[in-house]
């Protein structure tokens, strides 16, 4: 195995050293993939017009649909059981390992004695917050204000708010629906609760193959969005700040990528967990302190900011699109940001410790509400007041979507203004965002392959060969996101992540009665001391 993985990669070096050359095979493999790439690009965001020049992606009206439905069918669960969910993170209603628990409330899922799985509440958190932490809140925010003004910032919290519901209902089912082997191994997310879940409700043929379908969507995401983007992005980062322009740094960059990321997703969730649960909380604490110490240096900016958040999402002022155009700008971050109602959360969630489903749940509203409503909202206020000297136009941007600069010559892609703004409050931090994105890459393809590992194993079994033979496919993903320029590579697979939505959103809804049901009887639990607060 040691041989044929050292046969890949130098394979796969020589491959990407193409680059160094006009025109190298990288170039032609991905004019060569271009078409394809597009079509089913078009297809999974194809939009509907909606008035002054705008256009809605269906995939967009469902995400943010969804997320409205299940606050209100939950009674705005996302916010009446924000608290609770907290203290079960914290540990407040986790029994000490000496005393038994109650797991008779779902036999078909939760067979042994005490409690089975994998992780802990705030294990599965920080994995699935490592998937969704990342680029999207530095760089993706950054363009998405650049293009809808602050306004955006405000349906974009917004959007963050009502996603938690989402989020609450796929994690649910999740846990309710796994699957454990006999060594304790846990196989969840909507691959299970599609199958499972809708052929209890009599939907057999329907539930089997909308599992396959999401199935082969995650494994794809998994490989570009999860993968091959966070790479290349991670070596952009690093070959910039070092100002290094040899073909083959991005290669032994790539190499060195692989390389840890095996070592740690060799050791399954519980590896990840362990890497995520440092990685994620110290980055993100990092990273917002830094916002907030800007914040504090420019505090007289903070009520005209404000201000023009709220006046800017209900009167915008020359922004192409007005109000419509300002109101998708925030909802399309936050949904593309936080990935409720995708699906992939649910599969990390599914490996925690517990007997209670809609615990887990409740844990999980708690992503959103972090990447989106914190995270996104932080960088969208250093952005702001970067922007209180008109150092660009709202609304002005170049065709490739990167920011005309007003101050200096150029534009600026989505990255290098949130790093500019934040170095003229802190010089030197460009230092910091490189190693934030590099760091929240990497937690990111932690986290991405376990989603599609699992989406693997449904497919083609359990077996040490499927398990070992994604991995490894997985890591050659990293190292030829990192050298080359697979953008038609990359395009495919990020349509791929939110096709998982069509399947995904078809169970959430038809099951959202059994969440329901869940919720009540945990509480229920609670209220009576049968579940003990600790």
């Amino acid at each position: 195995m040691k041989i044929i993985l050292f046969l890949c990669l130098t394979f796969l070096s020589l491959l990407t050293s193409a680059q160094e050359v006009k025109d190298g095979l990288d170039k032609k493999l991905n004019d060569a993939f271009d078409p394809i790439a597009s079509w089913w690009e078009n297809l999974i965001f194809y939009s509907i017009p909606i008035g002054s020049g705008n256009t809605l992606p269906i995939v967009l009206i469902i995400l943010i649909g969804a997320a409205t439905f299940f606050t209100f069918y939950f009674n705005f669960v996302n916010v009446r059981k924000f608290k609770l969910a907290i203290d079960i993170v914290r540990g407040k209603y986790t029994p000490p390992k000496s005393e038994p628990q109650d797991d008779h409330d779902h036999l078909d899922t939760i067979q042994a004695e005490n409690i089975q799985g994998e992780v802990s509440h705030f294990q599965a958190l920080t994995a699935a917050l490592s998937a969704t932490v990342g680029l999207g809140n530095i760089a993706g925010v950054a363009i998405a204000i650049a293009i809808g003004g602050p306004g955006a910032t405000f349906w974009m919290i917004l959007a963050g708010l009502i996603g938690m519901s989402s989020k609450f209902v796929e994690c649910t089912l999740g846990v309710k629906y796994r699957e454990v082997d006999a060594n304790g191994v846990v196989f969840g997310g909507p691959m299970y609760y599609l199958k499972k879940g809708l052929a209890e409700k009599g939907l057999v043929k329907i539930g089997k193959i909308l599992a396959v379908v999401f199935a082969v969507m995650c494994i794809g995401g998994s490989f570009g969005g999860g993968n091959m983007f966070q790479a290349n992005q991670a070596a952009a980062q690093f070959i910039q700040l070092f100002d290094v322009q040899s073909g083959w740094i991005g290669t032994a960059f790539g190499v060195l990528l692989a390389a840890l990321v095996f070592v740690v997703i060799v050791g399954g969730i519980k590896g990840i967990a362990r890497v995520t649960e440092k990685i994620v909380p110290f980055m993100a604490v990092l990273y917002v302190i830094a916002a907030l110490i800007i914040i504090v240096l420019n505090i007289n900016y903070l009520p005209a900011a404000v201000s023009s958040i709220i006046t800017g999402a209900f009167k915008p002022i020359a922004i192409a699109g007005g109000f419509v155009g300002v109101l998708i700008q925030g909802f399309r971050r936050a949904a593309f940001s936080n990935e409720a109602g995708v699906g992939s959360a649910a599969i990390a969630h599914s490996a925690v410790r517990t007997s209670h489903p809609v615990s887990e749940g409740l844990v999980s509203l708690l992503e959103p509400f972090v990447d989106t409503v914190v995270i996104c909202t932080m960088t969208a206020l250093v952005i702001v007041f970067y922007n209180m000297d008109n150092n660009f136009t709202y609304g002005n941007l170049a065709p490739n979507n990167e920011v005309i600069m007003n101050t200096m010559e150029g534009t600026l892609g989505g990255v290098e203004l949130t790093s500019i703004a934040f170095n003229s409050a802190i010089p030197g931090f460009s230092i910091l965002l490189t190693l934030a994105v590099i760091l929240f890459a990497f937690s990111t393809m932690l986290s991405w392959s376990y989603y599609g590992l699992q989406s693997w194993k449904y497919l083609f079994g359990r077996s040490k060969i499927a398990d070992i033979s994604y991995k490894l496919l997985f890591c050659l993903f990293v190292i030829l996101g990192a050298a080359a320029q697979m953008d038609a590579v990359v395009k495919f697979s990020d349509a791929m992540i939110f096709a998982m939505i069509f399947p995904n959103a078809v169970g959430l809804i038809i099951l959202a009665p059994k969440v329901k049901e869940e919720l009540k009887n945990y509480i229920s639990k609670i209220k009576s001391g049968e579940i003990k607060r600790y």
